[in-house]
């Protein structure tokens, strides 16, 4: 049986994905108090990749409003990353977030980078890829990660300059595209110049859809298939092979588990847990 694609980075829960084209959906978290909720699909073994991660903005106390994560909240993970390792896809989603209003301040940026740091080491003590968020901050993140060590990393929607995903294209990173990008032009130039070989696709469901205000679901991957092909000029089949392969070969545990079973898809969940940062 053919299998369906990856969607590399979505925050969805596990129902009616199999009539989705979705073969694996790798399920991120962005705060402690969502690890157990990604561990608890243990009913779909064979769907959801779970992974655990501190997003660099964290609940701001009121609807809507975030702040720079802090080492602080990373104790309380620390030890989960390494209880749970073993079902861990990966560490993500965490990353950089610099835009203004919601990292003002050096001390915040500094305390985003200390966190970012520390699981960045966690995930190669554990010896697992990374699921990376990066805003205004592409050039930092891709240098953090190299100077760090990190050779097997995704980068999600990225909207950095070309300039910056060929250095980690060279690094060996791999970059994915929601259907958010059928909104525009704006990442064309980016898609055209990065080879196929470091693409994959996602979804970020339920954000980052076809359509503003409206939850995006893991179907839509589809449709950012569709666009990279349009965009490339292959074919919708090209890229879905491509980049399926492409997951595999990032989250390996995926692939061991597609060797049983070509009908699931995989979530990347940011799970955390591990010892305390050196």
């Amino acid at each position: 049986m053919e299998r369906g694609s990856v969607d590399c980075h979505c925050h969805t829960s596990a129902r009616g994905f199999h009539e989705a084209g979705v073969q694996t959906l790798v399920a991120v978290t962005e705060e402690v108090r969502e690890f157990d909720r990604v561990l608890l699909q243990d009913s779909y073994p064979d769907l959801v990749a779970p992974c655990f991660g501190l997003h660099p903005l964290q609940d701001g106390g009121s609807p809507g409003r975030k702040r720079s994560v802090k080492l602080q909240d990373l104790e309380s993970a620390v030890p989960l990353f390494y209880k749970h390792a073993p079902r861990l896809t990966a560490i993500g989603e965490i990353g950089l977030d610099f835009t203004p209003w919601c990292a003002p301040t050096q001390q915040d940026r500094d305390g985003q980078a200390a966190v970012f740091v520390a699981q960045l080491d966690i995930a190669k003590e554990l010896d697992l890829p990374v699921n990376v968020h990066s805003r205004s901050a592409a050039k930092v993140t891709v240098a953090t990660m190299r100077e760090r060590g990190i050779s097997r990393a995704l980068l999600h929607n990225f909207a950095g300059k070309p300039s910056v995903a060929l250095e980690g294209v060279q690094a060996g990173y791999l970059f994915s595209f929601p259907p958010a990008v059928c909104r525009n032009s704006q990442r064309d130039k980016l898609i055209k110049q990065l080879p196929l070989e470091h693409i994959c696709l996602e979804t970020d469901s339920p954000a980052l859809g076809p359509r503003r205000q409206e939850r995006n679901e893991p179907s839509n991957i589809a449709l950012s298939c569709q666009y990279i092909a349009d965009v490339k000029g292959l074919s919708p089949q090209t890229v879905q092979h491509a980049t399926t392969l492409n997951a595999e070969r990032l989250f390996f545990k995926a692939e061991r588990r597609n060797t049983h079973t070509h009908t699931h898809t995989h979530t990347h969940t940011r799970q955390s847990g591990a010892k305390a940062p050196k």
